[in-house]
């Protein structure tokens, strides 16, 4: 009787965490995963149409509008012309909906592209550790209450994957507003 019970609650337990462990984690060296999500505008974002041609900052946040994923984000923001320049694109990636992405940007006049990552597969790919189920942020914008739903939450990792498709940089315990400034030395570097 003890072990039906231990097995059942081995059962449900596992049932709560699918979809949030992720596949095996990328590391430097590794090649990049192909993968595609809506971006900021509605469209299709495909790693295909991108990798090989600039290198990428792929970089995945918690939530759109909170404190240190709005400092990291501004600061990809005010870095991103000498970013640009050395041929490097940025991608934000989270499990926000398009439409909570078009506020953050249109709040916070960010210059580069996000992801919306509402079922976690983006983060999957990556081996970065995300969470399914809802959350809300609620926020005042342009002087009115407003609530962002979010359907996945990821953590704050970041990847730089050069134009052979390598990942070349891989930083799993990110310190939001120092991450800007981290990746553009590591750039320098390559």
């Amino acid at each position: 009787m003890r072990l039906k019970l231990f097995t059942g609650l081995i059962a449900s337990l596992s049932i709560l965490f699918v979809g949030s462990a992720p596949s095996h984690a990328i590391d430097v060296g590794d090649d990049a995963p192909k993968f595609e999500a809506k971006d900021d505008h509605g469209k299709l974002w495909k790693s295909s149409d991108h990798v090989g041609k600039k290198i990428l900052v792929v970089y995945f946040y918690p939530a759109d509008m909170t404190g240190g994923c709005t400092a990291q984000a501004c600061g990809y923001r005010d870095k991103m012309e000498s970013l640009a320049s050395a041929g490097v694109e940025v991608i934000g990636v989270s499990g926000d909906s398009v439409e909570n992405h078009q506020i953050f940007k249109k709040a916070h006049q960010l210059n580069f592209t996000l992801l919306a990552d509402g079922d976690g597969k983006v983060a999957n790919a990556f081996g970065v550790p995300v969470n399914l189920g809802d959350k809300v942020v609620k926020k005042v914008i342009d002087g009115s209450a407003t609530e962002l739903l979010r359907t996945a939450t990821a953590k704050r990792w970041t990847f730089v994957i050069d134009r052979n498709g390598k990942v070349v940089h891989k930083d799993d315990a990110v310190k939001a507003k120092a991450d800007p400034a981290t990746i553009a030395d590591v750039i320098k570097k390559l």
